[in-house]
């Protein structure tokens, strides 16, 4: 088990501290790990209820992540996933409760339930003000044979917010604990796990998926879910829980709804972004009026992979109070979706067409660049494999798929080409690559084609041998001046400026196409192997340094590959 702590059994303490010495609208009631708003007395002298929530830890931001103007009073944390005791609550409630009472915000979960209502009680036996809504918007289980009800999960969050909202706005605590079991029960959510937890304190998962498995209606607790199913598409994956949070609450064609999107712990916002897009087009095929949305890594199950969707109706006071600006570490903006994502169409090029003013090639030399185009962009689909494990070891994994990328592009474009001229069709192919290629291999790529394009295109003619030699070699320089690379500085160079000054001299000494492709190849796998030796100095490799040692280049090897794919078409 590798986590970032000090000791397992001060990951509570150590994890507050580090909230609150960051924001200086926060204090810590260490002997409890209570977080509160800094002007807790304050807010105690005034007309305006107390709110407190908390539970378990673990499910960071949640809870003390929402403590401030706008949303809670104070949170109450008790050890990972287990909740905080009767007293903890307790010292929470008489530090911050004033006259106009306190309100405890709960997660329908039997530990929290008992320990924040037997502290409820006994605040009330002294004398204070104090009521309790419990969250259940877990639609994942049939709770119809329990009488422990739906779990409380990542909806809690939009709960925190209407109160907070509505609870700065001076409303009562009668009136509030109203209007949050209405809203409560109109909140549904689910959610899905890639992949377990670690609790620090057991230092093992808490359960185990295969490799290609995921949870259904699984708990923050990682307690079991409905189903464990093969993973599907995120389209899938939203409309099936879409489907079930809208059965389950009702929901009909016309409500209007906020819709959350929330990370478990280990969901990149690459992730939660997609499903957020799918869920949103889930809903509205529901007939849902989607005019709020907020997506993010707002209640967690700690590092777990996975989502939660939450759908609650809303109204126009809700909305207002949904909109309200506070100032909390972990609350998202919420968004206004628009009927259908506003798409902007690419601005095209005015480019003359480069070819009208060229000598053309004959027919069967348009087919052997075609050929000769379509078996270089095959060769490097074929190797993305290979190329992505050699930049495993000196980079960050992508030169394979990058390049394959590419190759794929030129593909799909290639009856598109203009192959009147090779100008023309290396220009049109330095546009598919700057367009598709990306990271590092594109521009560089994409500057090597249109440099081949330019030199090609300067005597008007069809070119010869020699002027393509001189064409390549044009393009070796157009790399180093936009990437600052040399010859011996271990990148694709070492392949390149070798085979195009081999194809110079071939040229100048008069063999044969076949013959000098060979020696080029020769020369650029000479060089490869070079790479090896050599220090890297620019590019991803030079940031591993001693480490790089020993491996060849990825992006020397991918030199020759294409160009045993050119030279095998010309044998």
């Amino acid at each position: 088990m590798k986590k970032l702590i000090n000791k397992p059994d001060a990951v509570v303490s150590d994890m507050l501290r580090g909230m609150v010495s960051a924001d200086d609208g926060l204090c810590l009631m260490p002997a409890h790990n209570v977080v509160l708003r800094a002007d807790y007395q304050r807010l105690k002298d005034s007309v305006q209820v107390a709110l407190i929530s908390g539970g378990g830890a673990g499910h960071e931001p949640a809870h003390a992540g929402y403590v401030g103007p706008g949303m809670l009073t104070a949170a109450v944390a008790g050890p990972i996933f287990t909740s905080p005791s009767v007293d903890a609550v307790l010292a929470a409630i008489r530090l911050t409760t004033g006259p106009a009472g306190c309100l405890l915000i709960v997660k329908n979960y039997t530990g929290d339930r008992l320990n924040f209502g037997l502290a409820a009680a006994i605040a009330r036996s002294e004398g204070l003000a104090v009521e309790m809504v419990l969250v259940d918007d877990d639609v994942a289980l049939d709770t119809g044979a329990s009488r422990a009800g739906a779990r409380g999960i990542a909806g809690t969050v939009l709960v925190h917010k209407v109160a907070g909202a509505a609870a700065a706005d001076g409303m009562e605590l009668t009136e509030l604990v109203t209007l949050l079991e209405g809203f409560i029960q109109n909140v549904g959510s689910m959610g899905v796990a890639l992949s377990p937890c670690i609790n620090p304190s057991a230092g093992e998962a808490s359960f185990a998926l295969g490799e290609s498995e995921i949870e259904y209606g699984l708990g923050i607790h990682g307690e079991q879910g409905v189903s464990r199913e093969e993973i599907a598409a995120a389209q899938t994956i939203a409309e099936r829980l879409v489907e079930r949070i809208v059965r389950e609450k009702g929901l009909k064609n016309g409500d209007r709804v906020v819709l959350l999107a929330n990370g478990l712990g280990g969901t990149p916002p690459l992730e939660i972004a997609i499903m957020l897009g799918s869920a949103i087009t889930a809903a509205r095929a529901h007939g849902l009026r989607v005019e709020r949305a907020l997506s993010g890594t707002l209640l967690t199950a700690l590092e777990m992979a996975g989502i939660s969707l939450s759908l609650a109706r809303i109204d126009d006071r809700l909305i207002a109070m949904l909109d309200r600006q506070t100032r909390v570490s972990a609350w998202p903006d919420v968004t206004h979706p628009g009927a259908e994502p506003l798409l902007v169409k690419e601005p095209q090029a005015h480019d003359e067409d480069v070819a009208a003013s060229l000598s053309p090639l004959s027919s069967a030399q348009q087919e052997l660049l075609l050929q000769t185009v379509r078996a270089t962009a095959s060769a490097l689909i074929d190797a993305e494999e290979h190329l992505t494990t050699l930049d495993r070891e000196v980079g960050d994994g992508d030169l394979g798929i990058s390049l394959a990328r590419g190759a794929r592009a030129v593909l799909t474009d290639i009856q598109k080409l203009n192959v009147r001229h090779p100008s023309a069709t290396m220009k049109e192919i330095s546009r598919i690559l700057r367009r598709s290629l990306g990271g590092t291999s594109g521009p560089l790529y994409a500057a090597f084609t249109l440099a081949i394009s330019t030199r090609l295109g300067e005597t008007g003619d069809v070119p010869d041998f020699g002027e393509w030699a001189a064409a390549m070699e044009a393009g070796c320089e157009a790399i180093s001046q936009l990437g600052g690379a040399q010859l011996g500085d271990s990148t694709m160079l070492d392949a390149l400026i070798p085979a195009a000054k081999s194809l110079t001299a071939s040229a100048q000494s008069g063999s044969g196409e076949a013959q000098a492709l060979a020696d080029a190849l020769a020369a650029a796998e000479q060089g490869t192997r070079s790479t090896a030796e050599l220090k890297p100095r620019v590019g991803r490799a030079s940031y591993v340094g001693e480490r790089a040692a020993g491996h060849v280049d990825p992006g020397a090897q991918a030199v020759t590959i294409w160009l045993r794919a050119i030279g095998q078409h010309f044998q």
